[in-house]
């Protein structure tokens, strides 16, 4: 004798495995994911270090360039105070 709630206890027990079998799924996926953010994080953070060290080492090269006697005196015509900054920029 088939009790009519059967059916129903059948669909709801087959919906829950569906359910668990997409979650399992989702979740692999989603591991997935994160690892893969995390290498990518990982391998900018290392590249913007390297362009943060050759823009400093730009800095420190062009610096000792440049003569100290010169750096902020009238003798270098690229620099001039009264002028409001730097000459090699405007347009006068």
């Amino acid at each position: 004798m088939l009790v009519p709630s059967t059916p129903t206890l059948a669909l709801i027990a087959a919906g829950l495995v569906a359910l668990l079998v997409i979650a399992i799924r989702v979740l692999r996926s989603l591991r997935r994911f994160a690892r893969a953010r995390t290498l990518v994080g990982d391998r900018v953070g290392d590249r913007v270090g390297l362009l943060k060290a050759r823009s400093a080492a730009l800095k420190v090269a062009f610096a000792e360039r440049r003569s100290q006697g010169q750096a902020r005196t009238r003798a270098n015509p690229a620099y001039d105070r009264r002028g409001g900054g730097d000459r090699r920029i405007t347009n006068g």
